[in-house]
């Protein structure tokens, strides 16, 4: 398996530094980014397993990206602050924060706390209604578990958008999906001003999984929607 992604959200550079070191020397894979622009990118475009956040960035107060996250998303987020009060403490939990660590810490307690979100978020995916995990369309066949898609019975290398581009469709084969929702289900609210990154993607897709890319039989586009994936 994949190890746990974690976004580190924070502008103070040997802070940052501190925890790229004690995260990945436990076997995270750490993505970095100094303010909320930077942050919010990361998470709509990454998707990390969870995310360890500053409040007080450069650009934007840390409770705004908590609030815009939920709007979407329960990813596990961890609010790191040298605001000890008990007060900030409250915002931040009532705005979707999952914890509260107050600078300085120690790597032990961080870690515990990480540990912590992770088999929390791990318990509630799994207890979530079971789907439907393989799907086939024409000669090529998602299992949706694994994230593993084959064509022909040779398996098809996919970036994780491409995956979670094609799930989304698979998980709504035959329905007209708008360019806004594509948006939002795989980058996040903050693209939905971005349609051509679904065109992109979907040309990309189209190439690795169609037959005929110019002349598509299952992604679809339904001019001025959206697309769709039309299923045998």
């Amino acid at each position: 398996m994949n190890p746990p992604t974690i976004a580190v959200i924070e502008d103070e550079t040997p802070i940052r530094r501190f925890l790229r070191a004690s995260l990945s020397a436990e076997g995270y894979r750490v993505l970095e980014a100094e303010d909320a622009a930077g942050g919010l990118r990361t998470i709509t475009g990454q998707r990390p397993d969870l995310v360890l956040l500053d409040l007080a960035l450069p650009d934007r107060d840390g409770l705004d990206i908590i609030r815009t996250v939920r709007e979407w998303s329960a990813v596990p987020i961890i609010v790191l602050s040298a605001r000890g009060e008990e007060n900030s403490k409250i915002t931040s939990l009532n705005a979707g924060a999952d914890d509260y660590l107050t600078k300085p810490f120690g790597v032990g307690e961080l870690l515990a706390r990480v540990r912590v979100a992770l088999r929390h978020a791990a318990r509630i995916n799994s207890s979530s209604e079971p789907e439907e995990t393989a799907f086939r369309f024409g000669d090529v066949r998602v299992d949706l578990a694994s994230r593993i898609v084959t064509r022909d019975g040779e398996e098809v290398k996919l970036t994780k958008l491409e995956f979670d581009l094609l799930a989304t469709l698979v998980r709504n084969a035959g329905k007209v999906l708008t360019h806004r929702f594509l948006l939002e289900k795989v980058w996040g609210p903050q693209a939905v001003d971005e349609p051509h990154y679904v065109r992109v993607f979907m040309a990309s897709l189209r190439k690795k999984l169609e037959e005929n890319a110019s002349r598509p039989r299952y992604l679809l586009t339904e001019q001025g929607v959206g697309y769709r994936l039309k299923s045998d």
